[in-house]
């Protein structure tokens, strides 16, 4: 017997829903909230901000797809038993969309209010510059309040059978410049201190503390990256995950391996043969290829064009005690790796 997706998706839900029933909700350290995150990435940040006061749990683990994640019944327990669900959003968690949904209004979408680059946008130049650094994390910051409300009304429309089939929504990787993740640090702070206001002044605290620690990464990612001359700043990546990047410190992603922000879909010969054209056109020097990815096309690829393959952290965190197993300490093995590669 095959279940479609919806059917799957109700199984695992129901599921999910009795074995949270039988085991009861989940409780937080010294009775602090319990606090379920999609990502190792969003679960890191909202540790900061919630310090001692949170218990989390991370439903996708390190290493793994976020896109072609599939959700078992222990997660949906998870989520069922949850004080608040924090997401990244703009269609990441596609594969556990309808078990967001089910959740209600305690789904935290942390990108809410993060100003959204086009999913088939694929080419940025760096508009936004470190020059731009002290008003831009402002604007960001000041927005995130009403702008939050549009894209969370679009959250319902991203799940679905056909969702990642759809690369005209808005790219989820947000997370690639550290001003959009002051966003995240607001929206994790205001949800967290609604849930739990005897402690909103240490979240509060404990937000402006990474705030600070985020303005110094994105400050030192650009000193970093500036003296790479301009005609080598051109970015090629195994799906669309550095289009924030590209546009916060000014290189310009031409293509990718895996057409759109999903690893969902598969290049045609046409489109790898034109994407090969394009690395040699350019003389590049690296195919950037996140951890997460399946580094077969991009060693195919590296082989025929004799270009470097570069392995960056871009969707996932790595295990413990590892070169990336926190936010700050992802961006800068990415920056160094960027740097090495390409000065």
């Amino acid at each position: 017997m095959f279940l479609s997706k919806k059917m799957y998706f109700g199984v695992v839900l129901v599921a999910g829903l009795l074995l949270a029933a039988c085991a009861g909700a989940p409780v937080g350290p010294s009775g602090g909230l319990n606090v379920v995150a999609t990502t190792g990435i969003v679960a890191d940040v909202v540790a900061q901000v919630g310090g001692e006061h949170i218990h989390v749990t991370v439903l996708i683990p390190a290493g793994a797809d976020p896109h072609a994640f599939e959700p078992a019944p222990q997660d949906a327990a998870a989520l069922a038993g949850a004080d608040l669900v924090f997401a990244n959003g703009f269609g990441l968690e596609e594969t556990l969309q309808a078990l967001l949904d089910a959740q209600g209004n305690k789904v935290v979408y942390v990108s809410d209010g993060v100003e959204p680059l086009a999913a088939d946008d694929h080419h940025h130049h760096g508009e936004e510059h470190h020059d731009d650094h002290d008003h831009e994390g402002e604007d960001h910051h000041d927005d995130h309040e009403h702008e939050g409300e549009d894209h969370h009304d679009d959250h319902e429309h991203e799940g679905g059978e056909d969702h990642h089939d759809d690369h005209d929504g808005p790219d989820p990787h947000a997370w690639m410049n550290p001003q959009n993740v002051k966003v995240w640090v607001a929206n994790i702070t205001a949800a967290l201190s609604a849930a739990d206001p005897a402690n909103a002044a240490d979240y509060q605290a404990n937000a402006a503390a990474y705030e600070a620690e985020l303005d110094a990464l994105d400050h030192w990612a650009a000193e970093e990256l500036g003296p790479i001359p301009a005609d080598q700043r051109i970015l090629v990546s195994d799906h669309g995950t550095l289009a924030y990047f590209a546009q916060r410190y000014g290189f310009e992603v031409v293509g990718a391996l895996v057409p759109g922000v999903s690893t969902l879909s598969e290049p045609s010969a046409g489109e790898l043969a034109a994407l090969e054209s394009l690395i040699r056109e350019h003389g590049l020097r690296a195919i950037f290829v996140g951890e997460t990815a399946n580094p077969a096309l991009a060693q195919r690829v590296a082989a025929d064009t004799g270009i470097e393959l570069v392995l960056l952290y871009t969707e996932a965190l790595s295990e413990p005690g590892g070169p990336a197993a926190n936010y700050l300490e992802m961006m800068r093995y990415n920056v160094n790796a960027i740097v090495e590669a390409l000065q």
